[in-house]
């Protein structure tokens, strides 16, 4: 039987700002903006809904190949993630976020509009919204590269500036 009653963390200083990256047995589940103290009330709610737990070990080196590919985006030009996923959401979310692991490449962005129709849903914008917004894997899952329609930056978990120096790093034609 699976061992479901725990999961790992580590906190990182990122060239952003610190993150916190949550591992299960299966895989990376969630990477926040904020080091535990100030996520430790969300992460319990989703944790128990998901895991049955509110549990959570630091373990660095649970995390550390993770760790290490973040440090090459920001410092290296990483324009990919090969990590094990443990994702949870519902089915329109998970399609969602499907769309921006395979059709918003590094570099490039996409409106709210292109991810609905990425799916098959071109009257889904702001459900496709609400998804985004769910996005439980900062930087691995790239919202940060979607965009309003006008090319205008808009809405990001991380805050505005967040998303800006993301896409700056990446190089991503928008006007900012």
């Amino acid at each position: 039987m699976e061992n479901r009653s725990q999961l790992f963390y580590e906190e990182l200083e990122t060239p952003i700002g610190s993150m916190t990256i949550i591992m299960s047995h299966q895989g990376v589940c969630r990477i926040d903006f904020g080091g535990m103290a100030r996520i430790s009330l969300s992460l319990k709610a989703w944790s128990k809904r998901y895991f049955l737990t509110t549990t959570f070990v630091e373990n660095p080196s649970r995390t550390a190949a993770l760790k290490q590919q973040l440090h090459e985006y920001f410092h290296e030009g990483r324009k990919t993630f090969d990590v094990a996923f443990d994702l949870h959401g519902t089915t329109f979310q998970q399609k969602v976020w499907k769309c921006l692991l395979e059709d918003v490449p590094y570099g490039e962005t996409r409106s709210y509009k292109d991810i609905a129709q990425c799916i098959q849903a071109p009257k889904a914008i702001r459900a496709v919204g609400g998804a985004i917004n769910k996005n439980p894997l900062a930087i691995v899952i790239p919202c940060h590269r979607v965009i309003g329609s006008n090319g205008s930056l808009v809405g990001y978990n991380g805050g505005m500036e967040k998303k800006k120096q993301l896409l700056l790093l990446e190089k991503a034609l928008v006007e900012v």
